[in-house]
């Protein structure tokens, strides 16, 4: 190609230098003899210039030769679309996808690889596995960049025949693992606050059972403390904190204590002291009063059992709204447990027959 384009180029410029001379000489009015010497030396010269630049022109460097004939490094890819991987948890899988590129190891001559991407797949498959059955399947997007990570590198397969690596990873979970694990996060945290405010409960109930109302002296050092030491106040509450401790631990009032009540109750060896019904300070009327007088305004009597069936489903309502206590008072007020009916060995009496007098 770069000899033709030179006689081109030499071929254009004799005939610019031909019609040159023949200009100049027409204006110079040459003699007749010039015209055929101009014409043999304009055929003789470029013939003289071809053979020296041939002459002159070597052959093509060795290590040029060299980069025409060596040939590149074979490298292919494929694309893996959608492949199920395992996760540390039973029935949860991974969505895998990634462009797999890989190169011969030795060269692209050896002919014993019939399928190089199978081999090239199947090495980036494994190292993929061995890395998300490691995980677990909420943690996907992190799984992904680790996944970027660990496979850019071309790594030999166990054949040992190709390299091969991956990009343009993606891992996904399916919608509907994802939405499970969204309902199991939730409810593992709904359960960790639930768990909390029973702890809770159960503390504040051992704190107030077993050391504020273990006794009455321990009532009154923690009323004496909530009220910033007014002694007189404590001691106007002694008989409301008497009658709250023994109510606690399910104990009567403690004799030395009964005189600081505003009526001290009549019982056998426990003389009158006078004070009449009137003077005791009005009881608060408790949720099981209120469900009496709403029974009551309804028309249910005392042997209705409409009073027990709706006084259960009261209890458990209240159970909801962690009311224990209420509940339980709902359940002894209205519906207690009944006696076991009393087992009778004895027979049954005879039919009376006919009497010896009749006989």
């Amino acid at each position: 190609m770069m000899t033709t384009a030179r006689k081109t180029t030499t071929v254009f410029l004799i005939v610019l230098c031909g019609l040159l001379l023949t200009i100049v000489g027409l204006v110079q009015r040459w003699p007749g003899w010039t015209w055929p010497a101009l014409a043999a030396l304009l055929l003789v010269v470029p013939a003289g210039v071809f053979r020296v630049a041939s002459q002159r022109r070597g052959p093509v460097p060795v290590s040029f030769e060299e980069q025409l004939t060596a040939a590149p490094v074979e490298r292919t890819e494929c694309r893996v679309n959608r492949v199920a991987l395992p996760s540390l948890w039973d029935d949860y899988h991974f969505v895998f996808s990634a462009t797999v590129r890989w190169c011969f190891a030795d060269g692209p001559g050896r002919g014993t690889v019939l399928n190089p991407a199978g081999l090239a797949v199947d090495a980036v498959l494994s190292r993929a596995r061995a890395i998300a059955e490691k995980r677990e399947p909420g943690h996907a997007s992190l799984l992904s960049h680790e996944l970027g990570g660990a496979l850019s590198r071309m790594c030999p397969d166990s054949t040992g025949h190709l390299r091969a690596m991956a990009e343009d990873i993606s891992l996904t979970l399916p919608d509907e693992d994802q939405e499970r694990l969204d309902r199991l996060a939730g409810v593992r945290k709904d359960e960790a606050v639930w768990e909390h405010q029973r702890k809770y409960e159960q503390s504040k109930r051992r704190y107030l059972g077993e050391d504020v109302l273990k006794d009455t002296g321990s009532a009154v050092v923690w009323w004496l403390t909530k009220n910033d030491e007014h002694v007189a106040k404590t001691v106007a509450d002694l008989p409301l904190l008497a009658q709250l401790t023994s109510a606690a631990n399910d104990a009567d009032i403690p004799e030395r204590l009964l005189e600081m009540l505003p009526h001290r109750p009549e019982g056998p060896g426990t003389p009158d002291t006078g004070t009449e019904p009137a003077d005791l300070p009005a009881r608060v009327p408790s949720a099981a009063d209120h469900l009496s007088g709403f029974f009551e305004a309804l028309g249910f009597t005392e042997d209705d059992d409409r009073r027990a069936m709706l006084a259960r489903q009261f209890s458990r309502l209240i159970e909801q709204h962690n009311r224990h206590e209420t509940a339980e008072d709902l359940l002894r007020r209205f519906d207690p447990p009944r006696p076991p009916a009393p087992e009778t060995d004895a027979e049954p009496a005879p039919a009376p027959g006919p009497s010896a007098e009749t006989a």
